[in-house]
């Protein structure tokens, strides 16, 4: 035998062999081990408990390293084996070696795990029941009660054989707990505490309900007293599994104090212990040691403990928060968990913590109690700390917690009642929205949208710290991963795929939660709004009252800003392939608030948002989401937003519309009414319009009022260029609608329905077939029945050609329409020119070469008037007998287009001079008496100059070459006859109408053909109030340009002048070459006008210098003696009478006055102004002419003067522009012949004198 040997010599002789063996490890020989000496040493007082205790040693080695070799040798009989467990047992007892009881404890669980054998397990707990039994204290089951705990947590079955078949053991362990000794209480709550926590519990869930009570109870008065370290914690590990079954959280909860025996009566019968757990269900909570008792650990310093404690409260909590929540609030345990958030930066207590507070947020004894607000500063303080952490479930919880107490706040009382605890929760929560992962930023976005609440807002309000909340969330979206093409990830394997469905659904989850939050943004923004001291921010400091950031107009801003730029893109994108109810329920609700909060952007936003197809996209998602009833709320989000963003675009595409406030309303009911049932998607819309409606029992509801909201609809749309349904088919879809409705009788159709019909027939037209009668009369009669045809009327081009197509339509609504058409263009006009007027100079004068061209609304009129003619009657027409600012609209028009004849090939002269000859017929036949312009009817009379013009540019735009002047005893003659009578008629002081009359009798004059201006000198030599009416404006003209300033009389516009000056040159000449005769002359002061050419011509306009020229020209051609004009002189032309030779030859010019004239020509020359240059030297050569012929000495004299010369020289000089320019050349030419002439007659003098 060696050392190591498990055998005692003195005895082993005696025992048989079979009973021993060499075990253990093979290459070492193994371990002599004889049973029966191990069961003789155990069982014998005299043996040494080292000898013992080394045995046992060597037992426990050969069962770890030899399994199943000690289990052969007891096989043989199992009596031995009982009797070596029984001995194992006794040692239990009989040991008081701490070593060895361990050893011993250690054997028997490797013994029993090694037999396999239930009958060795039933010995051992039947010898156990059997101690408890004869000792029922339990004094010195201590290890007895380790060793059990062992045997249970080893051998599973155990714990089920005890909850089935050895209650009363039980109800021994029960008893042990009234023991004093904690240190056996400790043993006997680890046989609990492995009872209930073995198998998942399995076992705890066969306990008979009296024992499970009356285990609750003791528990509770054991935990209550306890004071060893060890005893606490096995207390509390066994409380945390019983609190997580529900009945036995009754049972704790339902233990009133009263039954928690203190410690001097822990010697109590069992019997009376189970007699105070029978009346349990009877007691009141409100005296619950429980919630006293998970305080108390609460302040304990040991963490584990804290930790331990706080779990149990939140499983407590969920199996009956109602219930169970009430006593610990009433024991101020959540002041306590607070107290612990502020004091503790542990990741396991903190989520405990933030667990047990979010289940008492539930009841609302809670806040009453002000818990809350006692707390809300630890709580945002640690989550500042629990954000920094690795552990993000922990900040998670937090914002939870935040979350509930925010939404379950009484308005009553304030959270953050000052700035500075409203900046530091928004600090905490836009830390947690910045967080990198997305489920803490969603839960972080919870917390904002509860903070966003009115009651949670400071005074005063930090305006600055929730735009910055939503900048935080706003930024977030550009991490988000949005939805790709499907066939990405097709070939990726299932596990990326379920990453990506997993992080896709992460991303859609943060999305719908900011959404939340944004419409809680901006519910609070309405709200503020709502509220003058909110909206001004009455409170705050002097110093912030200047930072504008901080207001409510910021904010409201910030919003739209946010939502245009990343909102509605982020949206859009997320819902392109797979829309979410949910989310656009909410997006649609923004969408709707921003019409509210920034109503003056608003023009803009919606026109962006309609150019984008949000029209469009809104009655898809209705269509797609919300047919069959479901969705409401998404239908309800939608239509508000519909209805919204139609009454904006109806308003801005016709200003005027808002002053019809009935439309409005009717628009805003039908919208209202019928949008929620319009859910079906737009390829049915065509049979909606079509179908018959039946009886219409409510005007704003039923089918024929979904018919009219879909046409309002379909106006709508089109306006912003989208095409919601084939032209065609809107055409026919309307034509059938009015003639059902008409058909049906009845009410008429509102004039808002009627409105967007005519529009839509307007704008499907050119891809649509020709109305027949039956449905052209349909249309009249829906038009004809509206009492104010401009209640219909919209600006569009499309509407006048819709007019104008059919004959019966123009007739009837043609002058209407243009009349509407040039009024709001002149509204738009004079908006234009209000801004141009905020302009720099620059571009005003751009604006104004700009405005020189016509507007795009005169060019549609002009493009009206190409494709139907007979509109220019209608012009015309206003001219003639319209107010005069609408007249003179019309006759612009018609004066861009005749000074744009050559584009069209109709001769619009020949269609307009008819109607025009018409007009001043009226005219006259309205003004027979003197005085023409004084007449009674104002509105005649005002177009009288607006018909002159007319004529004018009619006579001017006329080709020369036309075949019209061949015949000047038609309309033209008439025109001039009438024409001619009015300018004698007119006051001298009316130039309106008198300039564009004596500027069209120069005209007839000019352009006509030589054989057809005979009648024509004629009948204007003989209408003595036409040359009466010329003679008053060259007086005028002399007197005051003769007299001073201060006392001259009015002198007649310069403009008048011209044309007085020209007519006359005109009849001068012609009268000449037809010999007409005169009936009345007209005086002329040839001084005068020698005078201002000479000396006042820089004071004088070039044009009527031009004018004097040429009537100078004409006088002179006829040697300045003309029936027409009689020129008067004076003596600073001829000087003193008698005159001489040389004067009476060319009176009554004179020979001084030739020389003036002939000086202030060639001053008029150098002035190289191009129309005076021309006039000049025409002038010139008559002058020059009428001398030769009248005193050829004084046309030499003239020529051979050095200013001649000088002249020639000067204009030679001033550049080679001028030197090649006709009329230069020509003065050159003049100057030259008649030296030449005069040279050649002074040759033939001297040789006769030879």
């Amino acid at each position: 035998m060696t050392s190591a040997d498990i055998v005692h010599e003195k005895i082993h002789y005696r025992h048989d062999p079979k009973w021993s063996g060499r075990l253990g490890p093979a290459e070492g020989g193994g371990l002599l081990l004889c049973v029966a000496c191990v069961i003789e040493m155990i069982e014998s007082d005299d043996i040494a408990s080292v000898r013992k205790s080394f045995a046992l040693s060597g037992i426990s080695g050969v069962l770890k390293c030899s399994p199943g070799a000690l289990r052969e040798l007891l096989r043989q009989d199992h009596r031995v084996s009982l009797r070596f467990t029984a001995s194992l047992l006794g040692m239990l007892h009989t040991v008081k070696d701490q070593d060895t009881l361990e050893k011993v404890d250690q054997v028997l669980v490797q013994l029993l795990l090694e037999l396999q054998n239930e009958l060795s397990l039933r010995f051992v707990l039947d010898e156990i029941h059997k101690q408890l039994s004869d000792q029922p204290s339990g004094k010195g089951f201590l290890p007895t009660f380790r060793f059990l705990g062992s045997l249970v947590e080893a051998v599973p079955d155990v714990a089920h054989s005890l909850v089935t078949q050895y209650v009363p053991t039980l109800e021994h362990l029960c008893s042990a707990l009234l023991y004093p000794d904690e240190a056996l209480k400790a043993s006997v709550l680890y046989v609990w505490l492995k009872l209930f926590g073995t198998a998942g519990g399995s076992a705890a869930q066969s306990l008979p309900t009296a024992i499970r009570d009356r285990v609750c109870i003791l528990l509770l008065q054991t935990l209550a007293n306890a004071s060893s370290t060890q005893l606490i914690n096995n207390c509390v590990g066994l409380l945390w599994l019983l609190v997580q079954q529900g009945e036995a959280v009754s049972v704790l909860m339902n233990s009133p104090s009263n039954q928690i025996v203190c410690s001097e009566n822990q010697n109590s019968l069992p019997n009376n212990s189970q007699s105070l757990s029978q009346n349990q269900e009877q007691q009141s909570t409100d005296h619950c040691p429980l919630p006293l008792i998970l305080k108390k650990l609460l302040l304990s310093g040991d963490e584990t403990l804290q930790t331990i404690s706080t779990k149990c409260i939140a499983a407590v909590l969920v199996h009956c928060p109602s219930l169970c929540s009430g006593p610990f609030i009433k024991a101020d345990v959540p002041e306590f968990l607070f107290d612990r958030l502020a004091s503790s930066s542990s990741e396991v207590l903190l989520w405990s913590v933030y667990s047990c507070l979010v289940l008492l947020t539930e009841d609302p004894l809670f806040f009453s109690q002000c818990h809350s607000v006692y707390g809300i500063e630890s709580l945002v303080r640690s989550l500042k700390e629990a954000l920094r952490l690795t552990n993000l479930e922990v900040p998670k919880q937090g914002l939870l917690l935040l979350t509930e107490i925010l939404e379950r706040q009484p308005p009553g009382v304030r959270l953050f009642p000052s700035a500075p605890g409203f900046v530091a929760v928004s600090e905490a929560v836009v830390a947690g929205v910045s967080s990198s992962c997305l489920l803490v930023a969603t839960q972080a976005a919870n917390a904002a949208s509860a903070l966003f609440s009115l009651n949670h807002q400071s005074r005063p309000v930090q305006y600055r710290e929730i735009e910055g909340l939503i900048e935080a969330i706003t930024n977030r979206f550009s991490e988000l991963p949005l939805p790709s093409s499907a066939h990405h990830h097709r070939s990726s394997g299932s596990l990326k795929r379920s990453d990506h469905s997993s992080q896709a659904s992460r991303s859609e989850g943060f999305l719908l939660q900011a959404l939340v939050c944004f419409q809680a943004a901006c519910r609070l923004a309405e709200e503020c709004a709502s509220e003058p001291l909110l909206k001004e921010n009455t409170f705050t400091a002097p110093s912030k009252h200047g930072h504008a950031q901080d207001s409510l107009e910021s904010l409201c801003q910030c919003l739209l800003r946010c939502c245009d730029s990343v909102w509605i893109p982020t949206v859009i994108k997320m819902c392109e392939r797979a829309p979410n109810a949910q989310i656009l329920q909410h997006f649609y609700s923004i969408l709707s608030s921003q019409f509210t909060l920034v109503p003056s952007l608003m023009p803009v936003f919606a026109n962006k948002l309609a150019s984008s197809g949000f029209y469009r996209l809104a009655l898809e998602h209705k269509g797609l989401l919300c047919a069959g009833n479901r969705n409401p709320n998404l239908n309800a989000s939608a239509c508000g937003f519909l209805q919204k963003l139609s009454m904006c675009l109806l308003s801005q595409s016709d200003p005027a519309y808002g002053a019809f406030q009935h439309d409005v309303e009717e628009v805003e009911n039908l919208l209202l009414y019928n949008l929620p049932s319009l859910c079906c998607r737009m390829s049915d819309w065509p049979s909606l319009l079509c179908e018959a409606p039946g009886l219409q029992l409510c005007e704003n509801k039923g089918p024929r009022a979904t018919q009219y909201c879909l046409l309002i609809i379909l106006h709508i749309v089109l306006q912003q260029g989208d095409r919601l349904l084939p032209d065609q088919t809107v055409f026919s879809s309307v034509v059938w609608l009015l003639r059902s409705v008409q058909e049906q009788g009845g009410c008429a159709l509102p004039l808002s329905v009627l409105r967007s019909a005519l529009y839509l027939l307007a704008m499907t037209q050119d891809k649509s077939p020709n109305l027949d009668g039956a449905h052209f009369n349909c249309i009249s009669k829906a038009l004809s029945s509206c009492q104010s045809f401009s209640s219909l009327y919209i600006h569009h081009p499309a509407l006048l050609h819709f007019i104008c197509r059919y004959p019966e339509l123009a007739e009837k609504f043609g002058p209407l329409v243009l009349e509407l058409w040039l009024t709001k263009q002149a509204q738009h006009a004079d908006a234009e020119q209000t801004m141009a007027d905020i302009q720099e100079k620059g571009e005003s004068c751009a604006h104004e070469r700009q405005d020189q061209e016509p507007d795009t609304e005169t060019m549609e009129l002009l493009t009206l008037i190409e494709k139907y003619p007979a509109v220019i009657l209608t012009l015309l027409d206003m001219v003639c007998t319209r107010e005069a600012p609408l007249a003179g609209r019309a006759l612009r028009v018609l004066e861009v287009l005749l000074r744009g004849q050559k584009d069209y090939e109709a001769d619009l002269c020949a269609n307009l001079r008819p109607a025009l000859l018409q007009a001043l017929q009226r005219l006259s036949m309205e003004n027979l008496g003197p005085g023409f312009g004084q007449g009674h009817i104002a509105q005649a009379v005002n177009s009288l100059p607006l018909l002159l013009k007319l004529l004018c540019e009619t006579q001017a735009s006329d080709p020369p070459t036309s075949s019209s002047y061949s015949k000047m005893d038609g309309v033209h003659f008439k025109l001039l006859y009438h024409v001619s009578n009015i300018a004698g008629r007119l006051k001298p002081t009316n130039t309106e109408s008198l300039l564009p009359a004596l500027s069209y009798l120069h005209c007839c004059l000019s352009l006509s053909p030589a054989h057809c201006t005979d009648r024509a000198v004629s009948m204007l030599l003989s209408n003595s109030g036409l040359m009466d009416q010329l003679q008053t404006v060259l007086s005028s003209s002399s007197s005051s340009s003769s007299s001073s300033f201060s006392s001259a009389p009015a002198c007649p516009p310069s403009a008048l002048l011209c044309c007085s000056h020209l007519l006359l040159s005109s009849l001068i000449t012609l009268q000449r070459i037809h010999s007409a005769q005169v009936h009345k002359s007209i005086s002329w002061s040839l001084d005068t006008v020698v005078q201002r050419l000479l000396v006042q011509k820089r004071n004088t306009d070039s044009l009527l210098l031009v004018s004097y020229l040429r009537l100078l020209q004409a006088l002179l051609d006829v040697d300045l003696a003309s029936a027409v004009v009689c020129v008067s002189t004076g003596p600073g032309l001829v000087g003193p009478r008698p005159l001489g030779v040389e004067d009476g030859a060319l009176y009554p010019l004179g020979c001084r006055g030739a020389q003036c004239l002939s000086t202030a020509l060639s001053g008029l020359l150098l002035q190289k102004h191009e129309l005076l240059l021309r006039a000049s030297v025409n002038c010139l050569s008559s002058l020059l002419g009428f001398l030769q012929r009248k005193s050829p000495t004084t046309a030499k004299y003239m020529v051979c003067q050095p200013w001649s010369r000088f002249l020639i020289y000067c204009l030679l000089s001033s550049g080679e522009s001028c030197l090649l320019h006709p009329a230069i050349l020509r003065v050159i030419t003049l100057v030259r012949g008649f030296t030449h002439t005069t040279h050649n007659a002074h040759t033939h003098t001297r040789l006769k004198v030879v």
